[in-house]
């Protein structure tokens, strides 16, 4: 933070309407201590936390972002500290008679000439990476397929100096469920293309046990909504075959199609494309009270140049898109994508009540601990990362777009269960903001991590790729960051740049979402 900012007291307050704000300084500030407006702190405010603009009586309306986040359980006030446990949380907006597509955004200036280096495959779309994935169509095998991917990357990567690595595709799914299970259709699909992620080059094998409920030949058939992975019977390696004798038999014949899966891949070289290729997912994780207001309006900017440029950007999270949705069915192309919008909310809400749980669940003891009184404070901050682009197509979880632009992924709020869901999608990176802070990475994706303080991204200095936090003490502008992300975006793409995570290997298992029974 610099230094006007450590010797004034800060707050920032979003809107005009807002009754409350949120203490920019590090460590607060202490009772007693008065801004340059007059407000005067009648207790110690942590940073990041919300102060009363005003008084606030018993039952009165607690207003952040210009929409209501709570109701006060007491009387709260001037200058006193809005700890969660004073926040009464509001209903849901009702589904019904939400407006659709009654503000469309007009379209954005568009952006040329922008470029990165990337790989382009034999169905026209482009990777970021050059990897070998290895899918697997059941969680026992995947102890095997670790074992061949250290074995790949010791002894056969050195031969294939264009191949950037490989990656196992292993997860908890493919027996033990209820496989034809109308919500099986969730996880075969993601599993099904995550195979297809543009950073694996078009080259698939699958290893499988044999005797699974998740057969290859069902992960591999195309449906109503994805297509079908032609494969040769080679490229599929059973480990119960009889023709296996032994480990090291397994170990051999997967080695064998791997060896001829790098062969080609490693004949790929990195060409220059148009931004328009980009596929990228935005994400938050570890969020706090500056996400909202730094980091995520930053995204959101950053959103809206590669909208421009006609790449795709994906935002996602149900559970911290719930709340602020009646923000977002106004700004739909049409009706249409409108309503899938809402069957997915619907979705959602229907799932949560079998678990007989709610959307307090949400938030987490670090976002309440970032300043975050509930999930609507949330959802507010977390929409900021779509910018201010039109919606254009509305997916179900692990589905592909079928548009380009602005598009709603349909994903739990969990990091690496977004995180992976987004990957099925197709993403080929990810932008990823914190408040709290974390080492979150994802093996086959770069992830730029932003944070959202400036004390973060200084306390992190080697896990946090750029900071947001500048925003809040003034130093920069919302614009200013999201040019610098979208320059970031552009220069990680072509493999200029490495995101820390990368340097340091950091990754998280993949988190198949399988709301479908296990039996």
């Amino acid at each position: 933070m610099n230094k006007i900012a450590l010797e004034i007291p800060l707050y920032i307050r979003v809107n005009e309407k807002d009754n409350v704000a949120i203490i920019v300084n590090n460590n607060g500030l202490p009772s007693g201590t008065t801004f340059p407006d007059g407000l005067r702190l009648i207790e110690h405010i942590p940073q990041g936390h919300k102060v009363a603009l005003n008084n606030i009586a018993e039952g009165g309306n607690i207003i952040r972002y210009g929409e209501i986040i709570g109701h006060a359980l007491r009387d709260i006030p001037q200058g006193s500290w809005i700890e969660a446990s004073l926040v009464a949380l509001p209903e849901a907006p009702p589904l019904e008679h939400l407006p659709l597509a009654t503000n469309i955004p007009a379209s954005l200036p568009k952006l040329s000439g922008y470029t990165f280096e990337g790989f382009r495959n034999p169905d026209g779309s482009v990777g970021t990476r050059n990897l070998l994935g290895i899918t697997t169509s059941v969680h026992c095998v995947a102890g095997v397929v670790d074992h061949i991917v250290n074995i790949i990357e010791r002894d056969l990567l050195p031969q294939y100096p264009n191949v950037d690595g490989v990656v196992a595709l292993n997860h908890l799914y493919g027996c033990g469920v209820a496989i034809n299970a109308p919500a099986a259709v969730v996880p075969i699909r993601t599993l099904h293309n995550l195979a297809l992620n543009a950073n694996f080059g078009g080259e698939v094998m699958i290893i499988s046990l044999g005797c699974e409920k998740l057969q290859p030949e069902k992960l591999l058939a195309g449906t109503d909504d994805v297509q079908a992975i032609p494969l040769d019977e080679g490229d599929i390696i059973r480990l119960q075959d009889e023709q296996h004798v032994g480990f090291e038999a397994m170990v051999k014949a997967i080695l064998q199609v791997a060896d001829r899966h790098l062969q080609r891949l490693n004949q790929r070289q990195r060409e220059t494309c148009p931004a328009s290729e980009l596929l990228v997912g935005m994400q938050c994780g570890g969020s706090d009270a500056f996400s909202g207001v730094t980091a995520n309006p930053a995204v959101g900017y950053a959103s809206d140049l590669l909208v421009r440029c006609g790449a795709t950007v994906l935002f996602s999270e149900v559970t911290e898109v719930r709340d602020a949705v009646h923000l977002l069915t106004p700004r739909v192309i049409n009706e249409s994508v409108g309503k899938r919008l809402l069957e997915e909310m619907a979705w959602y809400d229907d799932y949560l009540n079998q678990g007989q749980t709610d959307r307090s669940a949400n938030p987490s003891p670090g976002n309440k601990k970032g300043g975050l009184a509930n999930v609507v404070e949330k959802a507010l901050g977390s929409i900021a990362k779509s910018g201010r682009s039109p919606i254009v197509e509305v997916l179900s979880p692990g589905q592909r777009p079928t548009q380009r632009g602005l598009i709603f992924a349909a994903t739990p709020a969990s990091d690496f269960v977004c995180g992976t869901q987004q990957m099925a999608s197709g993403i080929t990176l990810q932008v990823f903001t914190t408040g709290r802070g974390t080492p979150y990475g994802l093996a086959a994706i770069p992830v730029i991590k932003m944070a959202t303080r400036t004390a973060l991204a200084e306390r992190w200095h080697d896990l946090i790729d750029i900071n947001a936090g500048t925003i809040a003490t003034g130093e920069e502008t919302i614009e200013q960051v999201g040019w610098r992300l979208f320059e970031l975006v552009l220069e990680i793409a072509s493999g200029r740049k490495q995101t820390w995570s990368d340097r340091w290997g950091i990754r998280n298992a993949l988190a198949v979402f399988n709301p479908a029974p296990v039996t």
